[in-house]
């Protein structure tokens, strides 16, 4: 019944959700909307980022709180009456690092707030259905947890030949017919799929012009994560698991998170069939492999062939190698890659250049919160001299950029750099991550 549902009901609701779609892979969920209710959006508004930037309309997850009972009633009736119209998100790019910028889309406060809702709903659903080998945008699985698993079976072969793909533009070149037949497998609520086909025809602003794509979801959007993985656990995941693992004369796994991919072959005739056969495969989905970045590793344990044979891989910022121990003996070891590490300080230089002007304290506080963030992903084992060293090149870059907020300064370079990081110190390097097993991830 309408608003009488308070959290503890509504995560029996969305366990028993779980359950039926565990309990039944073949079941087609039709009657979904009535778990919409205003309780579940107020925990989904209440899971928002409050600091995250406005949307087109300019109003903030705070202002849109200050009436959020009669708002989120608003919203709701909306949403299920069919009177609910997407708006725009708005498109703004970030620098990569590497002198490209990066489209991301940025709805409405009032729109993050629905589809954290509709997502709420929807991912007990898939993710009875989503396989071991997915590990991102997924609830209690982490890029980390990829890595350890990558390194974990590398390490049970001994070895082997790597497939390194590259989807090209994954997130903008979905047929958004892929995208609704993949949730229709499952899902059929008329309310749940017709807000989905409205956000994927909303449409993206730019500079005032507002441009209708027919594919691709927007990278930015709450929802857009589920409904990437819903599509590529259909494209890539099942069929591995169902069509072409049986099939293999050696072992192998596949490790997906988001849209980067590998996979590691203990048998190199294996490897070069599923290599010549996945872009066919992609193709039949409207999508494509890079037909350059995408190729097969040599990665042989050294004492199985010459090292010297082996090739390097990247994988989630990370460069894999066959490295020697204390004890001379060989493991897979995995560094800062240096793409990685050339954006991340491009980041932080581009931040500190334009809020230069910003109070010290406050940049402080910022600029931690951004290192900390770099800590989490590089800091892996073998890596406290990547980080070291990052540290050091921050701290010189935000100096830097401290200086040029007046050239009348006749402090010395030595004087500003003692008094700055005696009175606001940043965090100090540190390994966040230990290694663990691909069991636990």
């Amino acid at each position: 019944m309408k608003g009488t549902r308070g959290p503890v009901s509504i995560s029996t609701a969305l366990q028993r959700i779980a359950e039926l779609a565990e309990n039944d892979p073949g079941l087609v969920f039709t009657s979904l909307n009535h778990n919409l209710t205003s309780e579940l959006l107020t925990l989904a508004y209440k899971a928002t980022r409050k600091s995250a930037a406005p949307g087109v309309d300019g109003v903030e997850l705070k202002t849109y709180g200050e009436n959020l009972t009669e708002n989120l009633e608003g919203l709701l009736d909306r949403a299920k009456s069919g009177r609910y119209r997407a708006p725009p998100v708005k498109r703004v790019e970030i620098p990569k690092g590497n002198g490209k910028m990066r489209p991301i889309g940025i709805p409405t406060a009032e729109d993050k707030v629905l589809q954290r809702g509709v997502k709420m709903v929807l991912e007990p659903i898939f993710e009875a259905d989503f396989k071991p080998c997915s590990y991102g945008f997924r609830p209690g699985r982490s890029l980390h947890g990829a890595l350890d698993a990558l390194r974990g079976t590398l390490r049970d072969y001994g070895g082997g030949w790597v497939l390194e793909a590259d989807i090209q533009g994954y997130f903008d070149s979905i047929p958004h017919g892929v995208i609704r037949e993949a949730v229709k497998r499952r899902v059929r609520d008329g309310v749940m799929i017709r807000l989905i086909g409205k956000w994927l025809n909303a449409g993206v602003m730019k500079e005032g012009h507002v441009e209708y794509p027919e594919e691709g979801t927007p990278q930015g959007g709450v929802i857009s994560p589920l409904l990437s993985n819903i599509v590529l656990h259909e494209v890539l995941d099942a069929w591995w698991y169902d069509v072409v693992k049986p099939r293999l004369k050696g072992e192998a796994e596949l490790i997906r998170y988001a849209d980067d991919f590998v996979i590691v072959f203990k048998d190199e005739g294996d490897a070069r069939r599923v290599h010549e056969v996945l872009p066919k495969r992609f193709q039949a989905y409207g999508l494509s492999l890079h037909p350059e970045k995408t190729k097969l590793i040599r990665f042989i344990h050294p004492w199985k062939g010459k090292k010297e044979e082996n090739e390097t891989f990247d994988f989630l910022g990370f460069t894999h190698f066959w490295g020697q121990t204390r004890k001379k003996g060989w493991a897979v070891k995995a560094t800062v890659s240096k793409g990685r590490f050339a954006r991340s300080l491009k980041k932080i230089e581009v931040w500190c250049k334009k809020n230069r002007h910003a109070p010290i304290s406050k940049q402080h506080k910022s600029l931690s919160r951004k290192v900390r963030g770099v800590y989490n992903h590089m800091g892996r084992p073998g890596n406290s001299i990547v980080l070291g060293n990052f540290y050091h090149q921050v701290k010189r870059r935000w100096l830097f950029w401290l200086r040029r907020r007046s050239n009348r300064s006749k402090l010395t370079w030595e004087r500003v750099t003692e008094w700055l990081f005696n009175r606001f110190p940043l965090p100090p390097p540190r390994i966040a991550v230990r290694y663990r097993s691909a069991a636990n991830p």
